[in-house]
């Protein structure tokens, strides 16, 4: 600051035009106070929009998150339930094991799907689901919709080898 000399209480720059805090010349654009105003107003409208949108993907984050924790939930909910069925042999993972439902509600799983009874099942069916090696159940349903895990594995294989490679070609 020692090129501001005081003048009747006011700063006033000493040296050359172009280290001064302010436009010197008349030839330098104005300083109007509603267009720093405006500036300002722009800014705050700007960094507010950037922060909305960002909010906006968090929120969408956190929705999903909760309903991911949600599907979680039920699958727990559903592999107890089939874990705590009735069952007069040692489950096995990678094993399919057929569901059914006596008169009385009581449910049991059975090694024989209901096309395996000589005179059709004895009671309801009810699915047909893998015990997985995490002790989680998967219907039968959902292994056919899943595609050939060998043709998965040679996919991933192809993948790994060449990262480039798409599975469409």
């Amino acid at each position: 600051m020692s090129h501001l000399k005081r003048d009747h209480g006011l700063k006033r720059h000493q040296g050359p035009d172009h280290t001064a805090p302010y436009p010197v010349s008349r030839l330098g654009a104005p300083v109007d106070l509603v267009d720093t105003a405006r500036e300002i107003q722009e800014a705050h409208r700007a960094v507010g929009n950037r922060t909305h949108a960002k909010l906006s993907v968090i929120v969408q984050q956190i929705r999903a998150l909760q309903e991911q924790a949600r599907s979680v939930l039920e699958a727990d909910r559903q592999d107890m339930e089939l874990h705590r069925a009735r069952c007069n042999f040692q489950r096995r993972p990678g094993a399919v094991y057929h569901l059914y439902r006596r008169d009385d509600g009581e449910r049991y799983f059975s090694m024989l799907a209901p096309d395996e009874w000589r005179h059709g099942p004895p009671h309801a069916f009810e699915g047909s689901y893998r015990l997985e090696a995490d002790l989680s159940w998967t219907p039968l349903e959902a292994l056919d919709d899943a595609g050939d895990p060998d043709e998965t594995e040679a996919t991933v294989r192809r993948l790994m080898a060449d990262p480039l490679h798409h599975p469409s070609e």
